[in-house]
Formats: structure tokens, C-alpha cells, sequence
């Protein structure tokens, strides 16, 4: 997420860090015992051919990552810079 751009920014939010740009978050990792979310605050919107995404609610989603089970990395890959990319557009036009 950092590489997406140089405004891409890293805060710390409920002590799991948050990618956004500027201000606006646009995603995150997050740690448990057993797992790793990487999520997305508009992840409804996001377009996930590789179907890698997780959750029903209204706006949040994520892929979980666990050890030894294999996940697509191309597919994170694009729905990181998609991530970013909607992110740019909404910020950019209000």
C-alpha cells in the first residue's frame, strides 16, 4: 500500500496501521493469532474478479491471509492499487 503513491501515508489507528491518502484511509492490516486482514474502508465498491474478498457490511471488506494456505498475490495486488486508485478519485472529486 505504501507503494502506491508518495502521498500514501501510514498512521497507526486503534494500533493497527492504516494506509491513506492524506487524511482519508483507504486501508488496512490487521493482526490476530491465527490470521492477517488486509482490508479495505470502501471494499463494497472494489471490483474482485479473483473473489478474495471478505465481510457483508455496507462499505468495509478484507482478505484474510493465513499461514500455509496459498492466496493469490496478483489478485491482492490489484485490489490494493484499485483500493487506492477509487480512494484518488474520491477525494479528487469531492
Amino acid at each position: 500500500m505504501r507503494g502506491c503513491g508518495d502521498e500514501v501515508r501510514e498512521l497507526l489507528h486503534d494500533g493497527c496501521p492504516v494506509a491513506c491518502l492524506g487524511d482519508t484511509p483507504f486501508g488496512y492490516v490487521n493482526v490476530f493469532t491465527s490470521h492477517v486482514n488486509v482490508g479495505f474502508f470502501q471494499g463494497a465498491a472494489l471490483p474482485d474478479p479473483g473473489r478474495l474478498l471478505q465481510g457483508t457490511g455496507k462499505f468495509m471488506r478484507h482478505v484474510k491471509l493465513k499461514p500455509g494456505t496459498a492466496t493469490d498475490a496478483a489478485a491482492l495486488q490489484r485490489l490494493i492499487e484499485a483500493a487506492y486508485s477509487d480512494i484518488k478519485a474520491r477525494v479528487e472529486n469531492g
